[in-house]
């Protein structure tokens, strides 16, 4: 199994395809699964990076403090054990603005950004997750919990088909290994970290992507407002996971994008 220590922990990744490479960072409570259709469409084209976060699917699950700094220089370490000096990088949620950041700090290394969500503000709203997965691990009904989280990213009409159903139920026994302490400061890190007043002077290519539904949309519509370069798209009957419901709308706003700014390979 691919596992990065770079940063003093073992962070899992898959690697996949060939081509320039194209760096995927997942949103909470997920793992790097949530990238398959993605995967599976852009490594016809790309070298395609999935990781697992700290805290979450085969990382590492830290218990003390750490920021999402940090999480950047997990992300940071795979790619340069694997000799990656330039990318694109594509983040959900929490994984928008680890890719936001990376690409403040690192712009010659990170050629384009695209974000789905893209909250780039604080998110001062989570102690009811922390209090409530460290409520189920307690009671054994952590499984429950989850399934009820993974849901909140999708719309409720795309959970309840076949294929959510599946897929939701795929996180939920792979999350089987999380923690509920580890998650608390995956929280923390993502509660205290704002960005936008760093976008001003921000200058890589971006496409902030949203599901009508998302609840990032008020979030995503400002951080775009905040780039001067950035393009906002919706897709339409999607919640905050839309590449997920719809896998080709949003490689078809992906591919436009990239094709237009030259970084999308022939």
């Amino acid at each position: 199994m691919p596992v990065s220590r770079a940063n003093g922990l073992d962070i899992y990744f898959e690697k996949a395809g060939s081509g320039p490479p194209l760096v995927l960072i997942h949103a909470l409570p997920f793992d790097h699964n949530l990238w398959l259709y993605q995967v599976e469409r852009f490594s016809a084209r790309f070298t395609t990076l999935a990781m697992d976060l700290r805290g979450l699917g085969r990382s590492a699950k830290p218990r003390t403090p750490f920021s999402l700094g940090d999480m950047g220089n997990d992300i940071l370490g795979v790619m340069k054990d694997e000799g990656v000096t330039g990318a694109v990088v594509l983040g959900c949620s929490i994984g928008s603005k680890l890719a936001l950041m990376l690409a403040c700090d690192h712009p010659n290394v990170f050629k384009a950004t695209i974000l789905v969500g893209g909250n780039s503000g604080p998110q001062a709203q989570f102690d009811h997750r922390i209090a409530a997965y460290r409520e189920h691990q307690a009671k054994g009904t952590l499984k429950d919990y989850h399934l009820g989280h993974l849901r909140h990213g999708v719309t409720e009409a795309w959970a309840d088909t076949a294929i959510g159903r599946y897929l939701l139920q795929g996180f939920v026994e792979r999350g089987a290994v999380l923690d509920a302490e580890s998650l608390a400061q995956v929280f923390g890190a993502l509660t205290v970290s704002d960005l936008t007043q760093r976008l001003s002077a921000y200058k890589s290519p971006t496409l902030v992507v949203n599901g009508e539904f998302d609840n990032a949309l008020k979030g995503g519509t400002r951080t775009a407002a905040l780039i001067a370069q950035a393009e906002h798209k919706i897709i339409p009957g999607t919640g905050h996971c839309c590449f997920l419901e719809d896998p080709a709308s949003f490689e078809a706003l992906a591919q436009d994008f990239l094709r237009r700014h030259r970084l999308w390979p022939d």
